[in-house]
């Protein structure tokens, strides 16, 4: 028998459909295999990792285990789905051939390769080969499994490596922070090789936003006229009031052209995605983890090219064409249109040859999909074809005006053939006006304007910017920079969009800067990610890389004061409880635990104001306020169904006007 192994289920099934045409579902040990009808053939479908790395049981117990023990301790590699493994047992005792088809990548890589490990140790000397897809579509799966090669043992090794690596740095210094801030069970402080500098760039930018210390300047604006109105700005910022007053004293009622160019810009088109631009763009409606889950599933389903890859250069076995013409019986028949009637495409500067750019591989209609799924689809289906259209134009009009010896200057611009624009509609088109002038031409000018103004702080990061700088700075891959962010959500070390760090992630970061500054730095993390590189090429061992880990994780904890680390993060958290101003008192509201949750007065017990507040779900603070009692705004997440925000001060007027009604009635 010949046995395929991919990744999930409905990969299975769809795989299996195209490969056999008619099959047969049955289940084996209650897990789906889709056999052929001559029972020479069967597929079946994993759920990811079906095998876990991690320590023994013994060393679960963080309070009698010391911290250095888990640098010595033998991992073990466990079993989590059981079911499945027992059917991969029972039907390689059949089997002749193992083709894996998981994800073409180091994590599908690694998920083949736990899989076929269980299947050797029935059958050693199975054989054994690899099928590499990019589109689960008919052509793309018949060609794949046509052209089948050999397994690559070295890119399994490097997400092996990763999965060892990330799980030390996790284990070791997850417990050395919560044990110092005395912050268990459900509540521990997690650390992360990825998690912690991409952390340290929120915490630094809020940092930077709240010590920010604002310069005035002052800006002269004027309106002159020709036979059309139009506003010029000084060329000059003014730091100096005096300055700015004495030019703008001497701006008369007339002024003269100096120059004026008028010129046709083209304006290129985007660049194709790679999950990068893909997430800094589908992370402007939603956040990336919801995007990367969604595009998954489009993938699955046949509709979408495989959404993890480096690649922003389409390959020229794409026929990008063929593809195009596909959407001219579609909802973006008119997009298809200008596409095909242009036909070169853009690329990025990142070429690569696992996986082509993200591009639509079939059609659907919005019907057919959820209001997300339509979200995503339609994004990368109106990148792509913006990819293969032509150039915007623009008309771009530049003047200097000169103004009793003050120049202003002046732009405009214009589109002229929205091209690429018209397709791709995710971005602003802003036109400026400024009339048609000739230099040595008088103008009147109409009025005049100083204005006083400050510099800003630099902007908090956004979901789309961090990820950008993620990748500079070579923080985690395309695969795992989306799940990261995830987890400093669930954490509790962010919230919103910008991402507004809490107290705790301020005194965690502030803590390891202080103690174990080299954790929160990216250069270790990127050289680690140089070096499953390097293992993917063959040309590092797994054990060296797993040893400097261990060598730089002891010294870490041979150099921190963990008394200092628990006493910063301790303050932290008490900031991060903080709620509101308590209103008989003045002092802080803080969320508390004693038998049961609720709000309470920091000055107690000379206070004893307190606020009832829902016992069961998860509770976040929020960054917003109330805008009438001055209240953070909680957000309320249940175990089952939609979360929900509420400020508590407000509720509890509501609950004490309604006693009061009771009472009266």
């Amino acid at each position: 028998m010949w046995l395929i192994i991919t990744e999930k289920d409905n990969t299975a099934r769809r795989i299996a459909g195209i490969l056999f045409g008619k099959y047969k579902a049955e289940k084996v040990g209650g897990i789906n295999v889709y056999f052929s009808s001559d029972r020479e053939k069967a597929v079946i479908g994993l759920k990811g990792h079906i095998v876990e790395i991690d320590y023994p049981p013994e060393y679960n117990n963080w309070t009698k285990i010391p911290i250095e023990s888990l640098l010595k301790a033998d991992l073990v590699k466990n079993v989590k789905e059981k079911k499945i493994a027992e059917a991969i047992r029972k039907l390689a005792r059949d089997a002749e051939l193992v083709t894996i088809a998981t994800d073409y990548d180091r994590e599908g890589e690694l998920i083949g390769y736990e899989a076929l490990e269980i299947i050797k140790k029935v059958k050693p000397d199975i054989r054994v080969d690899r099928a590499k897809y990019s589109a689960i579509t008919a052509d793309e799966i018949k060609k794949a499994f046509s052209r089948r090669a050999e397994l690559n043992y070295n890119l399994a090794r490097a997400a092996e490596t990763r999965q060892i690596v990330d799980l030390m740095w996790g284990a070791v210094l997850t417990r050395l922070i919560s044990l110092a801030s005395g912050r268990m069970g459900k509540n521990f402080l997690s650390v992360g090789r990825v998690q912690s500098p991409t952390l340290r760039f929120i915490v630094d930018r809020e940092k930077e936003i709240r010590d920010f210390v604002p310069t005035p300047y002052w800006e002269i604006f004027a309106v002159f006229s020709n036979s059309e109105k139009f506003t010029a700005k000084h060329e000059k910022r003014f730091l100096k009031k005096e300055e700015a007053e004495r030019a703008f004293a001497r701006i008369g009622e007339n002024a003269v052209v100096k120059k004026f160019t008028e010129k046709n810009v083209r304006e290129a088109r985007p660049i194709p995605f790679n999950t990068t631009e893909f997430l800094r763009e589908a992370g402007k409606f939603m956040s990336p983890d919801r995007a990367m889950s969604i595009a998954e599933n489009l993938y699955m389903a046949g509709l979408i090219s495989y959404p993890r890859t480096d690649n922003t250069v389409y390959p020229k076995s794409i026929s990008l064409k063929a593809i195009a013409k596909k959407f001219l019986e579609s909802d973006f028949k008119r997009e298809a249109e200008i596409a095909l009637g242009y036909m070169k495409p853009s690329r990025g500067k990142k070429e690569t040859k696992d996986h082509p750019p993200i591009h639509p591989v079939g059609v659907a209609k919005k019907s057919e999909l959820s209001k997300d799924e339509w979200r995503i689809y339609e994004l990368v289906v109106r990148r792509f074809l913006a990819t293969l259209a032509p150039e915007a134009l623009w008309a771009v009009r530049n003047a200097e005006i000169d103004a009793n010896g003050e120049i202003f200057k002046a732009s405009g611009k214009k589109l002229l053939k929205a091209g690429w624009r018209e397709i791709y509609t995710y971005v602003r088109t802003e036109e400026t006006h400024l009339p048609v002038l000739r230099e040595g031409e008088i103008l009147k000018i109409l009025s005049k304007k100083l204005e006083e103004k400050e510099t800003k702080p630099p902007s908090r990061y956004t979901m789309s910017s961090i990820i950008k700088l993620m990748e500079r700075y070579n923080l985690g891959t395309k695969s795992t920079r989306h799940e990261i962010l995830k987890k400093l959500y669930t954490r509790g070390y962010v919230r919103g969009n910008p991402l507004k760090p809490t107290e705790v992630a301020s005194a965690v970061i502030d803590a390891l800067k202080s103690e174990a500054e080299v954790i929160t730095l990216p250069d270790m993390t990127s050289k680690l990610e140089e070096e499953m590189d390097r293992i993917e090429e063959g040309k590092l061992r797994q054990e060296t890389v797993v040893e400097e880990s261990k060598m730089f994780l002891s010294k870490v904890l041979k150099t921190a004061n963990r008394d200092e680390l628990g006493k910063r993060i301790i303050e932290g958290i008490k900031k991060d409880s903080i709620v509101g101003k308590c209103p008989e008192c003045g002092k802080d509201l803080v969320i508390r635990k004693v038998k049961g949750r609720f709000i309470g007065c920091s000055g107690f017990p000379e206070c004893r104001f307190s606020i009832p507040l829902p016992q069961k779900g998860r509770i976040e603070i929020t960054a917003k306020k109330c805008k009438e009692h001055d209240f953070f705004i909680l957000r309320l997440r249940p175990s089952k169904g939609k979360s929900w925000t509420f400020c508590p001060y407000c509720g509890y007027l509501e609950w004490m006007e309604k006693k009061k009604q009771e009472k009266a009635a």
